[in-house]
């Protein structure tokens, strides 16, 4: 066993140097500072104690040093696996209460636990289960979802929900007791990160600032609207008008916790325990590899599984709440030159200092600041043009999008990624259950073969070549039987069909069975069958079966050989399905051409 693929640290830490180590230390310096207020605010958005933020940005940082691939990726608290996590707890325990608090520690337990089994298991592929327009449908509604709830921080009014309807109709019922203080710092911060995310970088190129300061400037502005808001709730007393404040952190380094092993609440819990792993897998290792292949790097999603799920482990014992990578923060990590991922650790470092020592500081800052910095961070993954997109190319992947965004808004996230999911893989059983075939003919003096209805080819009407365009199995093995009888019976004349399977991958036993039928049908009715293109790996299974032995006609290596044969231009090149090649003593001809 090689450690060095277990412990991916042992890869990058024998060849440490001051370079690197200067350029992790820059990056982690910038990370920290903008971590600062996004671990607040998430926590916030999970419904935690701000100081958990803090917490989940330290030791989960440490652990995916050892355990991650990605030389660039920052784990912490993200918005939507904030949101998922208050929309579970939520539903076990009331907010501001020991066993919320305990509830999310269990989540963060169970999320890691699901991550490193599937990691040791080497299940990462099962991520591709969702498919990209159903993960962008779910932030789109995500991040509405997440700027709905936070409007009643910004307006000072008391509303709850967890779906888009519920937020909005219950902040309609609450706008008669709008703080007006906190309105303005609310919308006074919005407009201010807003045009800072939009038109502070390109201000600051313009008066000759090189464009990565620019850049980094623009990304610290949340920093700026935390401390400006804060000194003027303290130097003004807003706290004595309404404003609600963080209130007083404790200082200190993450406490040791022990996550509750009650099995009604796992088992509770376990849904979205495993929703939260999947989703906050595939965001992290999206970026990951997106960053990664910009250096010519690579990362190891199974190996990440790990990473992720020992970080979820770390942040579950002290004190956190579940963790992932983060765009907006990995994004700044590798722009500020991060090398390793010890700039990650090096950052749980300074998110450290910062419990220890500025906690007192952000007593006063106003919940508004962080509501308005969430709605800012969130708005950004909202894109509802992807729809129009979508539905431009592929109508079934926008109604997918569209009823995960439905369901999301209307009902919550967890069904939401349910609904997408479950309608993604119906309409991939749908539309597979139903193959694209094409009759095909020959494009004249070639060897190349196209679909009769599309092209000007040559036929024969003895002959019928049926492409099949996909793989067969149990859910369309009936449909290929009624495809073929059904030409059989549209051409009186024909001798032979020919199933063209170059785009066939698998054949279950289902389909072989159906091949079967086929076969005696077509020999009853005077028609042989033939096979043509049958890649190796199917091949060797095809010729372990009865089928291979009873099949009427031939299988020929190409569809022009085929023609060739069947058209009696020339000799016949194809082998009866098993036949031992004479020039090849102890090898079948096709095994021997196929494979």
């Amino acid at each position: 066993m090689n450690p060095r693929r277990y412990l991916p640290i042992l890869q990058w830490l024998p060849g440490y140097g001051r370079a690197t180590l200067g350029s992790d230390l820059l990056a982690a310096v910038i990370v920290t500072v903008m971590l600062i207020p996004q671990s607040l605010a998430y926590a916030m958005l999970a419904g935690l104690p701000p100081e958990v933020g803090l917490y989940a940005s330290i030791a989960p940082l440490v652990i995916y040093a050892v355990f991650g691939t990605s030389r660039t990726l920052a784990v912490g608290p993200v918005a939507v696996v904030s949101l998922m996590t208050a929309a579970a707890v939520g539903q076990v325990a009331p907010q501001g209460t020991p066993e919320y608090l305990g509830a999310a520690l269990v989540l963060a337990l169970m999320s890691g636990l699901i991550l490193t089994l599937m990691g040791v298991a080497r299940l990462g592929f099962l991520a591709n289960f969702l498919s990209h327009p159903v993960i962008s449908g779910f932030i789109t509604a995500s991040g509405l979802i997440i700027a709905a709830s936070q409007l009643k921080h910004v307006l000072g009014v008391e509303a709850s929900g967890h779906n888009l309807l519920d937020l909005l109709s219950s902040l309609a019922v609450s706008l008669d007791g709008v703080n007006a203080p906190t309105l303005a710092i609310g919308l006074s911060v919005l407009l201010f990160l807003y045009a800072a995310r939009r038109w502070l970088k390109p201000a600051l190129r313009r008066v000759g600032v090189p464009a990565r300061p620019a850049d980094m400037l623009a990304k610290a502005a949340p920093i700026l609207a935390v401390a400006v808001t804060t000194l003027a709730t303290w130097g003004m007393g807003l706290d004595a008008l309404g404003v609600a404040v963080v209130g007083e952190v404790p200082a200190g380094l993450p406490p040791l916790t022990l996550p509750g092993f009650d099995s009604g609440l796992w088992s509770q819990l376990f849904v979205a325990a495993l929703l939260i792993s999947v989703i906050g897998f595939v965001e992290s290792v999206s970026v990951g590899q997106t960053l990664a292949a910009k250096r010519r790097q690579r990362i190891d999603p199974d190996q990440e599984l790990v990473g992720l799920g020992t970080s979820n482990i770390a942040a579950s014992f002290t004190g956190g709440m579940p963790v992932t990578g983060g765009f907006a923060r990995s994004v700044v990590n590798f722009d500020a030159g991060a090398q390793t991922p010890a700039a990650g650790a090096f950052t749980a470092l300074g998110i450290a200092g910062a419990a220890l020592l500025l906690t007192p500081l952000i007593a006063y800052l106003p919940i508004a600041t962080l509501a308005a910095t969430i709605i800012v961070a969130v708005l950004s993954l909202v894109d509802l043009s992807a729809i129009r997109r979508t539905w431009a190319y592929s109508r079934c992947d926008a109604m997918a999008m569209l009823v995960t965004i439905g369901v999301t808004l209307g009902v919550g996230v967890e069904s939401g990624i349910l609904a997408g999911v479950g309608f993604s893989l119906a309409l991939h059983l749908y539309y597979t259950s139903r193959p694209h075939s094409a009759v095909v003919g020959r494009v004249p003096g070639t060897e190349h073969f196209r679909n009769v209805e599309r092209h000007q080819v040559e036929t024969d009407p003895q002959l019928a070549i049926l492409r099949v365009d996909e793989s067969l199995y149990f859910a369309n093995s009936r449909y290929l039987e009624d495809t073929v009888m059904e030409l059989a019976a549209r051409q009186p004349g024909l001798r032979h069909i020919v199933l063209a399977c170059q785009a066939v991958n698998v054949i279950d036993a289902s389909a072989l069975e159906s091949l079967e039928v086929i076969n005696a049908r077509l020999r009853d009715a005077q028609v042989k069958l033939h096979l043509a293109e049958v890649k190796g790996p199917v091949m060797d299974r095809l010729e372990k079966t009865q089928f291979c032995r009873d099949m009427t006609g031939q299988v020929f290596l190409s569809t022009f050989d085929a023609w060739r044969s069947l058209c009696g231009e020339t000799h016949a090149l194809g082998r009866p399905c098993g036949v031992t090649d004479p020039v090849s003593p102890g090898t079948t001809a096709v095994e021997d051409r196929l494979s």
